[in-house]
C-alpha cells in the first residue's frame, strides 16, 4: 500500500520501518516540520539534549553499544555545525550513526538565509555519506541509502540534509522494511580472500618464533570475539589490544598482554619491537600504537585483516593483507592454521615484565577507584571513558572481562565524549550499570547533559577525577615545555551541589578508605549519581613514549 505523507512524515515512517527506536536531537527553525510530524509519535522516543555535539556523541555511544545506527537530528546552521565533532568522532571511530539536519527552502538556498550552512561541504571530510535532499520524492529513498552505508563495510557517520519546503511537500510512501540492526552477515563486505591468502597467514603463524595478534575495534564490530580467542588459543600466540580493541579479548585470560603504544606498558611495546610476526586484526596501526613508524616492530612481518581495503598498508608494509570480515576471515584461518604453544616466547615476554611503583598523594590512586569500581560493580557494567589522563588510567587498570564494555572517543580524543555517549549507552543497555568516568575538564564540557538525565529518566552514573588541571595536557608541559603550565590548571563548581541543583545524588571522595562505600551507594541508589573523587595534582600517566618516539625508549618517570 502506498500513502500520501509530508515529507517530515516521510522521514519518520522510514525510520520506523528501519527499526529505529530512539532520536536525540534538538528542535529549530529548518527541522521544526518534522517535530511537529514526530509530535506524540508512539514508535519513536525523542531524547532533547542539551547541545547538539552531545546528541551526535548519545547517538554514537547508543550505536557502539547496540550494534545498530544511532539517530541525531539538528537544525540548520548552528545545530548542524554542533554536529561535526560527533560526525567526526564517529567517523574516526567507525561507529554507524545517521544525522539527519533541517536546511533553509530551496528557493533560499545560497542566498545566505537565516541560519544557512552548507552543511554538506562542512561535513563531507567526516562521514562516509552525505546528501541533499532536493525532491520529497527523493526523501525516502535517501534515507534508505544512507542507513545502508552507515552499516555496511566499515560502519560509520551519514548526513541527510533536509529543506524546510521538502519536509511539507507531500508524496505517495511506499513501507519497505530495511533494518538498521547489524543482522548475522556484515553489508557489503569485501568478497573473502583466496585460498593462498589464507594458507599463508597459516604458514607465518607456523614459522614464526615470537608471535603476536594484535587486535582493535573491528573485531568489536564483527563479534569476532569467539574466532579470536579460538585462534590465540590454538597458536598460543599473546594477544595485544588496542585502545578501542580493549575488551574484545578477556582481560583475566593468560594470553591477554595489554594496551600497546605511547602509554603501553614497557614489557608489551618489547615484545612488539621483540616480534617477528604481528597478526593485526581489526586496527588501523594508528600513531599512538606505533609511535616511529620507522622503528615499529623492526624484525616483523605484519599480518593485516581489516574490512577497510583502505586501511591496508597505509600505515605499516604488510607482508599480507586481507581486506574482509574479522570474523569471517579469522574462522578460515582457524580452520588452516596448526596448533601450537608459544610457550618459551611467553615466558620471555614474562620476563620483561616489571613492578612500576607510583605515589600518590592520599592514597586514592586510579588503581584504587578503578579495582574499587569493579569490585562494587562485579564487572557487570559498561566504561564510557572521556579523553585525557583518566582515560588512560581506564585502559590501563580496568579489568575488562566482557565484549564491548569499554566505549571511549579513540581516534579523534574528542574531550566532552563520555557524558552523553553514556546516555546513548544506558538507552542500548538498560539491563546494567553505565558508568561515564570523565576528568574535570571533560565534565565541563558536556555536563549540563545531567538535565537530560533527570529529564528523561536515564540512569546513568557519572565518576569525575578532579585534579585542578586539564591533565594530560599539563603532564605534556611538564615533561616538554618547562613545566611551564599554561592555562592548564582548571577550577570547578562544587559537584557535590551541582548534583544537588540538578536533583541528584553526590560524594566527594578525597581518601582511598572513602572510595568503595561512595562508588557503592552510588551505583545501588536509582537513577543518575554523580561521584567525584579528588586525585593528587600532579599525578602522571606512566608510561609514556615521547611523541615520535620508538616503542623502545619508554618514560617511566619524569624527565629531568
Amino acid at each position: 500500500m502506498t500513502e500520501l505523507l509530508t515529507g517530515a512524515q516521510i522521514i519518520c515512517r522510514t525510520l520506523v520501518d528501519a527499526g529505529v527506536e530512539v532520536l536525540f536531537g534538538y528542535p529549530g527553525g529548518a527541522i521544526m516540520p518534522f517535530y511537529d510530524a514526530l509530535h506524540g509519535h508512539a514508535a519513536l522516543r525523542h531524547i532533547l539534549v542539551r547541545h547538539e555535539q552531545a546528541a551526535a556523541h548519545a547517538a554514537d555511544g547508543y550505536a557502539r553499544a547496540g550494534n545498530r545506527v544511532g539517530v541525531c537530528v539538528a537544525t540548520s546552521g548552528p545545530g548542524a555545525t554542533n554536529l561535526v565533532t560527533g560526525l567526526a568522532t564517529a567517523h574516526m571511530d567507525g561507529s554507524p550513526v545517521l544525522a539527519i539536519t533541517g536546511q533553509v527552502g530551496r528557493p533560499m538556498l545560497g542566498r545566505d538565509a537565516f541560519q544557512e550552512t552548507d552543511v554538506v561541504g562542512v561535513t563531507m571530510p567526516v562521514t562516509k555519506h552525505n546528501v541533499l535532499v532536493r525532491d520529497v520524492e527523493e526523501l525516502a529513498d535517501d534515507l534508505r541509502t544512507a542507513l545502508a552505508i552507515a552499516m555496511e563495510g566499515r560502519p560509520g557517520p551519514v548526513l541527510v540534509d533536509v529543506p524546510k519546503d521538502v519536509q511539507n511537500q507531500k508524496a505517495e510512501y511506499r513501507s519497505r522494511p530495511h533494518p538498521s540492526r547489524r543482522g548475522g552477515e556484515r553489508n557489503g563486505a569485501p568478497e573473502l580472500p583466496d585460498e593462498d591468502a589464507i594458507r599463508e597467514v597459516a604458514r607465518l603463524i607456523a614459522a614464526a618464533q615470537r608471535p603476536i595478534m594484535m587486535i582493535g575495534r573491528g573485531v568489536i564490530v564483527s563479534g569476532a570475539y569467539d574466532a579470536v580467542r579460538a585462534l590465540a588459543e590454538r597458536t598460543g600466540m599473546p594477544v595485544i589490544t588496542t585502545l578501542l580493541g580493549i575488551s574484545a579479548f578477556p582481560q583475566a585470560h593468560e594470553l591477554h598482554l595489554g594496551m600497546p603504544g605511547m602509554h603501553g606498558e614497557v614489557h608489551i611495546n618489547k615484545a612488539i619491537q621483540a616480534a617477528d610476526l604481528i597478526v593485526g586484526i581489526g586496527l588501523r596501526f594508528d600513531d599512538r600504537v606505533t609511535g616511529n613508524t620507522a622503528t615499529f616492530a623492526p624484525r616483523a612481518k605484519i599480518v593485516h585483516i581489516d574490512i577497510d581495503a583502505a586501511a591496508i598498508g597505509r600505515t605499516v608494509p604488510v607482508a599480507v593483507g586481507i581486506a574482509g570480515d574479522a570474523r569471517a576471515v579469522v574462522e578460515r584461518v582457524l580452520a588452516a592454521v596448526a596448533a601450537r604453544d608459544c610457550l618459551r616466547w611467553r615466558a620471555e615476554i614474562t620476563a620483561l615484565m616489571h613492578q612500576r611503583e607510583e605515589a600518590f598523594a592520599g592514597g586514592l590512586s586510579p588503581e584504587v577507584i578503578l579495582s574499587a569500581l569493579a569490585e562494587v560493580t562485579g564487572g557487570r557494567c559498561t566504561i564510557v571513558s572521556d579523553v585525557g589522563q583518566h582515560q588512560m588510567w581506564v585502559a590501563q587498570r580496568y579489568p575488562f572481562q566482557r565484549p564491548n564494555t569499554h566505549i571511549t572517543s579513540g581516534g579523534l580524543g574528542a574531550m566532552g565524549f563520555a557524558v552523553p555517549a553514556a546516555m546513548g549507552v544506558r538507552l542500548a543497555r538498560p539491563g546494567e550499570p553505565v558508568w561515564a568516568i570523565s576528568g574535570d575538564g571533560g565534565f565541563q564540557m558536556n555536563m549540563a547533559e545531567i538535565a537530560t538525565m533527570v529529564q528523561e529518566g536515564l540512569e546513568v552514573k557519572l565518576a569525575i577525577f578532579n585534579n585542578g588541571y586539564l591533565g594530560m595536557v599539563r603532564q605534556w608541559q611538564q615533561f616538554f615545555h618547562g613545566g611551564r603550565y599554561s592555562n592548564t590548571p582548571i577550577w570547578s563548581p562544587d559537584y557535590v551541589k551541582l548534583a544537588a541543583a540538578y536533583g541528584i545524588p553526590g560524594w566527594r571522595v578525597k581518601q582511598a578508605g572513602e572510595v568503595a562505600d561512595a562508588l557503592r551507594q552510588a551505583n545501588e541508589t536509582p537513577g543518575p549519581t554523580l561521584v567525584e573523587l579528588v586525585i593528587e595534582q600532579e599525578a602522571n600517566v606512566f608510561p609514556m613514549i615521547v611523541p615520535g618516539g620508538s616503542l623502545s625508549e619508554p618514560l617511566e618517570a619524569a624527565p629531568v
